[in-house]
């Protein structure tokens, strides 16, 4: 508390204030001792405030009203009358104390009480502007600058207290409600983040950065279309501001709807038109929509403006087939060499790689990989026996018994198709070509099954708990995916593709809360697969991809898992061998459609001709009929994937086989 009187603040008040949040009454034990000896107008406002903490509004009330009365042009008093009196269910009494308050200069905190007292009468025009204009203090009351510097501090544990502690006096403070909001995104703790911004904005509609906040935590939360609705809330008001415009094409583009969010990205490339961030992610969007003329321009136009030159060309390098010139060699080397470490600089060491590959220079293409491989996963935190663990506890729980004894369990819908398996496996192409049946749609990689498992795991131990779910809990899972899904549907096909290959961890679940769904396991050469990955930058995930000891060791574990589903569910998953559905497509083809309960249509063999959006790294791989390219393509590398083969152990061996569990 800052005193205007003129009394110095000294130890013994600081004894006092210390408890004021955390032990009101212990803070008036030693106001009360101190009182014992000295009158002290500081001490007996802080005495005000401990016992109105405490619930003893009546005395609290009584105590700031004889020291507004003393010192008439003390705002720290008529601050404190008018909080007792709000309490006491006396609003327009405080009103007229906090006014006095605002007439002397006004204090940190004033207009959150204002708005609170309007709150309470109801005027919620009145309490948002006042709520507004709280947010716009630039003076914060001390205990929540002082969880703000513990968290700049790294002080997490003590900054959460600060912010709990100030949140427990001040309930509605929608600053506060905010700034922790923040505090928990930072740590990926998204739930208590949406339910302190919809509070926030509850009496604060209008607070446009809580608002931004609701709708990024939405968009970590992977609950894109609520996203959305924020984000247009947000243009309604302000139809030309560059964050909302560039959160809307993001919010477009992870739902699907590729075609709006390129107009979207148009756009605000007509009020934007250099800046390269709007041309890579326009890039990025023509490149799904199989534009490829267009999408090779607007990256070439990021590289011209000179940022960001790693995004691009790493753009450029990950249509697969775009081919570069010496000259854009020299280029890349360049701009490396200007380049501080972070993810463009990674983003550029990967196209490089890529281009020196085209180019036949093995050694340098390896060198290149390797070095944006070891700053990615020094950025990144993979635990391999952390995914061992995981395995094993799975092996425990889904057991032949398990599944035997919840038979009928789960909602009883045919309508989802999960493509699993290893990325850079031929899961594209799988998708691709189901995706050309009359009766099937494809939609993207959707986070949502997985959603549903870490949200089972953060209430309990998963996947332990699942074996005291019931029957009904099981079904209204199902029926959650189903939903959740369905924001990604765009046609009327009684089908729809799953394509997030690292489903494979959840064909437990998807058993139990899905029994009808097919699931189709898709198994590529493991050197083939393992370095693809390597020479691969995923824009988020897949953080094993980034150390051939650590692909080998994921790729083992994925086949010791599926080996063990294979063997409690018979029949239950169909493998697609890539190198086999190469060499003999519509073999394999007919195989594929009759495990998926499908008809063969001649479609699925000219998939290539199927003009739907697809955003994976193999866009345009598909869009060629099959080939053999990809097939040996890391022969020329095996100079130096001694530690891919040494991870795989016997798994290499027994390809395309499964070595015994």
């Amino acid at each position: 508390m800052t005193s205007d009187t003129g009394v110095q603040t000294g130890p013994t008040f600081e004894s006092a204030y210390r408890f004021l949040l955390s032990d009101p009454a212990q803070c008036e034990g030693v106001c009360r001792s101190i009182l014992a000896g000295s009158a002290s107008p500081i001490i007996r406002l802080l005495l005000a405030s401990a016992l109105r903490l405490k619930g003893d509004i009546a005395s609290a009330e009584s105590l700031a009203r004889s020291l507004a009365h003393e010192i008439p042009k003390w705002a720290g008093a008529h601050f404190e009358l008018g909080m007792a009196l709000g309490r006491l269910g006396r609003h327009d009494d405080a009103l007229a104390a906090l006014a006095q308050v605002d007439r002397l200069g006004g204090l940190p905190g004033l207009w959150r009480e204002i708005g609170d007292q309007h709150w309470a009468l109801g005027n919620r025009a009145a309490a948002e502007e006042a709520y507004l204009r709280h947010l716009d203090s630039r003076a914060l009351e001390p205990s929540l600058q002082d969880a703000i510097n513990l968290h700049a501090a790294k002080d997490l544990d003590g900054a959460a207290r600060g912010f709990q502690l100030h949140l427990k006096r001040y309930p509605d403070d929608v600053l506060a409600q905010r700034l922790y909001a923040e505090f928990c995104s930072s740590l990926d703790r998204y739930e208590e983040a949406e339910a302190l911004l919809r509070r926030c904005l509850e009496r604060a509609p209008a607070f446009a950065l809580g608002r931004y906040g609701l709708a990024m935590v939405l968009m970590h939360s992977h609950a894109v279309a609520p996203a959305l609705e924020q984000i247009e809330l947000l243009l309604a008001r302000e139809p030309d501001r560059f964050e909302y415009l560039s959160a809307k094409a993001d919010a477009l583009g992870r739902i699907g709807d590729f075609s709006a969010a390129a107009a979207c990205l148009e756009a605000m490339l007509a009020r934007f038109p250099t800046h390269g961030g709007v041309w890579a992610n326009y890039g990025h969007i023509l490149r799904a929509l199989g534009r490829r003329g267009d999408c090779e321009a607007a990256y070439q136009k990021a590289i011209a403006l000179g940022t960001p030159v790693g995004e691009a060309y790493w753009g450029l390098a990950n249509l697969k087939t775009y081919k570069f010139e010496s000259s854009d060699i020299a280029a890349m080397r360049a701009a490396a060499a200007n380049m501080r470490p972070g993810d463009d600089r990674i983003s550029l060491m990967f196209a490089l790689g890529k281009a020196l590959e085209d180019m036949r220079d093995y050694a340098g293409a390896f060198a290149a990989y390797n070095s944006g491989n070891l700053e990615r996963r020094q950025a990144l935190s993979y635990d391999h026996p952390e995914r061992e663990d995981a395995v094993r506890r799975a092996r425990a729980v889904f057991s032949p018994r398990f599944f035997g004894e919840r038979q009928g369990y789960g909602a009883s819908a045919q309508d989802p198709i999960f493509i699993v398996g290893i990325p850079r496996s031929g899961s594209t192409l799988v998708e691709q070509i189901l995706a050309s049946h009359s009766a099937v749609e494809g939609t993207m990689e959707l986070v949502e099954l997985l959603m549903i498992a870490r949200r089972l795991g953060q209430v309990g131990s998963f996947p332990e708990d699942l074996q005291g779910l019931t029957s009904e809990s099981c079904r209204a899972l199902g029926e959650e995916y189903l939903q959740r899904a369905q924001v990604f549907r765009k046609t009327t096909a009684p089908r729809f593709i799953d394509k997030m290959p690292n489903n494979f961890a959840q064909v437990g679940l998807i058993q139990l809360i899905l029994p009808n769904a097919r699931i189709i396991d898709v198994r590529r050469d493991p050197l083939a697969c393992g370095f693809s990955n390597f020479k691969q930058h995923w824009a988020t995930g897949q953080a094993f991809s980034y150390d051939l000891s650590d692909i080998g060791k994921y790729y083992r574990s994925y086949v010791e898992l599926m080996s063990h589903f294979d063997s409690v569910l018979p029949g239950r998953v169909h493998r697609v061998i890539y190198e086999d559905l190469v060499a003999a497509p519509e073999v394999e083809t007919r195989r594929l459609l009759a495990a998926c309960g499908l008809t063969f249509e001649e479609g699925c063999l000219r998939f290539f001709e199927n003009d739907r959006a697809v955003r994976t790294p193999s866009s345009e791989q598909v869009r060629r009929p099959v080939n053999r390219d990809g097939l040996d393509s890391w022969r020329p590398f095996e100079p130096w994937l001694e530690p891919l083969k040494s991870a795989l152990g016997p798994v290499l061996e027994a390809y395309p086989a499964a070595p015994p569990l």
